[in-house]
């Protein structure tokens, strides 16, 4: 677990609004704006699609997950933020859209101190989490399994207005000609019946840091719901940076999976074959390669939001 280090008392300073141990980062306004000019250009186009979909009523099997699983509305995708303990010129609160900024000198301050004292815990149990996930030695020996578990030996499927690209007697030998290794309990709560005890670990959530690891696509997908939930705390560009991994993890998911996503424009990875299942250790590699510097990002913005917070 990483330790909660006090910051030495001549980093504190005074703003007219709040009291920090961290010091405050001040940014001119023509600055701040390019910033949320630059994080708009990157999230409307995943908003905006979400919201006519919406209007349609159109499903879309892959990216509704990063809209229903995880509940971040496409308007608050696109509140730009700088994080905590930084100063805005000249900002309103109608220019950010977050009621959490305070007036401070003409601007507007997002303190440490306003975070809230009962979500504490939860940005310890995070700081814990993170660190494990982070030290721990990546897995790739799942082979994308979990969605074909979530449909084995059952009549039930989870995306119903999409075929299966196997029969049902295929996708049941699939599973049962190898070993279930899934490391993520929210991933493997999801599980059919007769999935559950073919499972390696018999996963619960009290014991999601024990076995959650780096080469996990779920594990690494979950990191746009870190940056999420301290939002506005967490700084827009990494909130983003989670969110387009979680994009790449997502499609990497459902190409695994039974599913026959075509006519999405999703070819198949066909994990039943020796050579799909090379396709997809390469793949979850890769997704493990650029989620690790994510997850290093995240645990300094947690342990320096919870230091601040605890020693306000």
């Amino acid at each position: 677990m990483v330790a909660i280090m006090p910051i030495a008392p001549e980093a504190i300073i005074l703003s007219n609004s709040a009291q920090s141990i961290s010091k405050i980062q001040r940014i001119f306004q023509k600055d701040w704006l390019l910033a949320r000019q630059a994080y708009q250009a990157r999230m409307a186009p995943w908003a905006e699609d979400r919201v006519r979909r919406m209007a349609h009523h159109q499903k879309h099997p892959v990216y509704d997950f990063l809209f229903e699983y995880y509940s971040f509305r496409p308007a608050h995708l696109l509140r730009w933020t700088p994080g905590f303990n930084v100063w805005l010129e000249g900002a309103t609160h109608s220019d950010l859209g977050w009621k959490e900024f305070v007036p401070d000198d003409g601007g507007l301050l997002l303190p440490a101190s306003t975070f809230p004292e009962h979500r504490v815990p939860y940005l310890q149990w995070a700081v814990q989490y993170l660190d494990a996930v982070l030290k721990r030695e990546p897995s790739f020996s799942c082979l994308g399994l979990h969605e074909w578990a979530m449909v084995y030996r059952s009549e039930q499927v989870r995306h119903s207005s999409v075929p299966l690209r196997l029969s049902r007697k295929e996708i049941d030998a699939v599973v049962e000609a190898q070993v279930l290794r899934c490391t993520h309990y929210d991933a493997f709560r999801f599980f059919t019946p007769a999935a559950v005890p073919r499972n390696r670990w018999p996963l619960t959530r009290a014991t999601t840091v024990d076995y959650d690891q780096p080469g996990c696509v779920h594990a690494n997908m979950d990191l746009y719901r870190l940056a999420y939930k301290i939002a506005p705390f967490c700084p827009a560009e990494l909130l983003a940076d989670a969110f387009e991994l979680a994009v790449a993890a997502r499609q990497l998911d459902m190409r695994a999976s039974p599913y026959d996503l075509r006519a999405y424009g999703f070819e198949p990875i066909p994990i039943e074959t020796r050579e799909g299942r090379e396709c997809y250790i390469e793949l979850q590699r890769g997704l493990a390669t650029q989620a690790q510097p994510l997850r290093q990002r995240l645990l300094a913005v947690y342990v320096e939001l919870l230091n601040t917070r605890i020693h306000h």
